[in-house]
């Protein structure tokens, strides 16, 4: 098995050849696993997945589903997921994305404008949401439980009813396979968006074909690689990465439960994972809190090692040939530690979806798995641009092979390529807003290349703040700066637009709070914790130390510690875990205004 391109570099020509492709060139080597009841990991090979997507398929077909007709998945990150997916991709419709958080009222709005026939529901608490909301769906199959035997459908009768309907046309799937061409409609994924209604972005079989093999190019994954598949598949981040496993064969093991990670990663010992920025900034915080907890020589230790580390990556990204003694002690001592807590198999992590504090990135790269950085939007497929190993560089990345970036007059970045897609569903003035002449896409994201080709970004366009002085701000890299110097820290937002000076709202992550409370011997219950004087004085010296770096207009003149953490189920964040500004600075109105009376 391995590379699929090699007789050909051309994209195939759907997504659901590419996957029937991969099922005859790998059969038997494994793909998936997941996590079994009662304990342990179930095993998929290529072959038995074939065979259930197959059956799948054509459960569908028999149930009248059209070319390019929509089916919905609300279900959270799991095996079934990837296979409904791909069945309803094999039969020639596409999916409509819901998140398993996403509420009754939108749920029926995403449904009703995708025009959606069917849904793969996760469980009882999915289906409530589509009974009775007045959405025209024709069946939903239940992927835990039972059918009713007539609107609600099990998964296991679905395959039963596929695999009857291939013993009377055996060609069905493979005839649905080819009859679907790389601009039939595979995708839509409603923008959960940080700001107002959720717009479907319309992804092409071409866009994800084209991303498997444009990520495949830039030569970082393997047929012998093991992911650990945690992140939102309703996202176009999670999305992609099953784009490139099945072009490049690696093995997949699928669990979204982000509590699990931690566990997961010691059991399934991946060689790579993809996360968001909070993901990598609590691994960072838990490893640091537990060194500064241990004291001592350990903890003398454990600051030496990355100051070590840190001078040796630096030599090395320089392109110099620095002497390895002294790392290798470090490596010994410290780093080795530290890679065996993530399974001890990890060569990079994968950071989207929001801008990585350079500090962080520094942290796990001195410790010997760097983490590649990638850029782009759900309107580009998810990735435009990653950064590359051998000319790493923080908070830099290059475009994939076909895709072009540049930049507008004003700063904006452009993209253009098969990544890109066909549209906002039934919103015309939207989609000519953002895609110009020529095929470029605006991004509305704020950067810049330098001599090498390489894209930084600087901010969200519609992000930049400007003060009543006249000065612009970008908040979101001030948040990521400080949530690297705040072991305490959860979530900052800097509220500045209009106003003569920055304030921020922050929140603490549960975990260091309690730790924190421990070792400083105060009330360890959140609120009591989060507004005493201890952490007061510890999130102030954070501040201090991210103003002494930032321009006078830019400082943090005043704080608020908050007495919770931010939630998706409160609204505060997206699924993938970015704070929805507009929705906070609605929120804590009050409390924004009494920092400036």
């Amino acid at each position: 098995s391995g590379s699929l391109d090699a007789p050909h570099s051309a994209p195939a020509r759907s997504v659901g050849r590419l996957f029937l492709d991969r099922v005859s060139a790998s059969g038997s080597a494994e793909a998936y696993r997941g996590p079994a009841e009662g304990g342990g990991w179930r095993s998929w090979t290529w072959g038995q997945a074939g065979d259930e997507v197959s059956a799948l398929a054509a459960g569908l077909l028999s149930l009248g589903l059209r070319q390019e007709d929509r089916v919905g998945i609300a279900c959270s990150t799991r095996v079934e997921w990837i296979f409904a997916d791909l069945a309803i991709m094999c039969a020639g419709g596409a999916n409509t994305t819901v998140y398993p958080s996403t509420s009754r009222e939108d749920v029926t709005f995403i449904l009703g404008d995708s025009g959606s026939r069917f849904l793969f529901a996760e469980n009882e608490d999915q289906v409530e949401k589509v009974r009775n909301n007045g959405v025209a769906i024709e069946k939903v199959i239940i992927i835990d439980g039972p059918g009713d035997g007539d609107w609600v459908m099990s998964w296991a009768d679905l395959i039963a009813l596929g695999r009857k309907h291939l013993a009377g046309s055996p060609d069905a799937v493979t005839a649905a396979v080819d009859a679907t061409g790389p601009d039939d409609l595979a995708t839509l994924i409603y923008t959960s968006g940080t700001t107002g209604r959720p717009k479907g972005v319309e992804l092409p079989h071409r866009c994800w074909t084209y991303e498997g093999m444009a990520i495949e190019s830039v030569g970082i994954l393997r047929t012998d690689d093991v992911q650990l598949l945690w992140l939102p598949l309703a996202h176009s981040f999670g999305k992609v990465l099953t784009s490139a496993q099945l072009q490049v064969g690696f093995l997949t093991a699928v669990d979204g439960r982000v509590d699990k990670i931690a566990s997961n990663l010691l059991e399934i010992r991946p060689t790579f994972m993809a996360g968001v920025p909070r993901v990598f900034e609590k691994i960072y915080g838990g490893v640091a809190a537990h060194a500064t907890a241990e004291g001592g020589l350990k903890a003398k230790i454990f600051e030496w090692a990355f100051v070590v580390g840190k001078r040796y990556q630096a030599e090395v990204m320089a392109g110099r040939k620095p002497s390895g003694i002294k790392q290798a002690l470090a490596e010994r001592l410290v780093f080795s530690t530290i890679k065996e807590r993530m399974g001890g198999r990890i060569r990079y992590f994968l950071s989207g979806s929001a801008a990585l504090a350079p500090e962080i990135a520094e942290w796990f790269n001195a410790a010997g798995m760097p983490i590649l950085e990638g850029y782009g939007l759900t309107e580009t497929s998810a990735a435009s641009c990653v950064g590359r190993p051998e000319r790493l560089r923080f908070g830099a990345f290059e475009p994939l092979a076909g895709t072009e970036v540049r930049i507008a007059d004003d700063g904006e970045i452009l993209v253009r390529g098969p990544g890109v897609m066909r549209g906002y569903r039934n919103l015309p003035e939207h989609t000519a807003e953002v895609m110009l002449a020529d095929g470029w896409f605006a991004t509305g994201d704020v950067g810049e290349i330098d001599d090498l080709g390489r894209i930084r970004i600087t901010d969200r366009k519609k992000d930049m703040a400007k003060t009543s002085g006249g000065k612009y701000i970008a908040p979101s890299a001030i948040e990521s700066e400080f949530k690297a110097l705040c072991p305490l820290a959860s979530n900052m937002v800097v509220h500045v637009e209009g106003r003569n000076f920055a304030s921020a709202l922050i929140t603490l992550d549960p975990d260091a709070l309690t730790k924190f409370a421990v070792a400083a011997g105060i009330p360890t219950d959140f609120a009591s914790a989060a507004s005493s004087v201890e952490v007061r004085a510890s999130v102030q010296s954070a501040v201090d130390v991210l103003n002494a770096g930032l321009n006078r207009w830019e400082a943090i003149k005043k704080f608020a510690i908050l007495d919770h953490d931010f939630t998706i189920e409160g609204g505060e964040l997206t699924p993938s875990l970015k704070v929805k500004r507009s929705v906070i600075e609605t929120q804590y109105a009050d409390l924004l205004n009494s920092m400036y009376r």
